[in-house]
């Protein structure tokens, strides 16, 4: 048994919600509505096979699926900056107001 099923074996339990279990006012009758919508207790098709949905090799394929290998950059990045002499520091005086502005002085 693994991991996954002794933690639900343990905290799963079986009385589950209580109250109503099915409500069916809203299933469509005939001719009064184009959208089909089913019963609560019609049976539902379920895509995943559950003995094999918790998996290892199902979660590599999944990886595999999400990967888009052809965003991904063929040679390192390490080390990738400029030349030399490209970068500029700012001056002292750069980007400040100056006398003739307006602005009211912090002196």
């Amino acid at each position: 048994m693994n991991p996954d099923d002794k933690y639900e074996q343990e905290n799963d339990f079986a009385e589950g919600p209580t109250g109503m279990k099915s409500d069916n006012d809203y299933v469509s009758r005939q001719g009064e509505s184009y959208i089909p919508v089913q019963k609560d207790e019609a049976p539902v098709e379920d895509p995943l096979d559950a003995s094999i949905a918790d998996s290892d090799q199902q979660l590599e394929r999944d990886e595999k699926e999400a990967i888009n290998t052809k965003n991904i950059m063929k040679g390192r990045t390490r080390g990738a900056t400029k030349q030399k002499g490209v970068y500029a520091e700012p001056g002292d005086e750069e980007g400040l107001p100056g006398p003739d502005e307006g602005r009211s002085s912090t002196r």
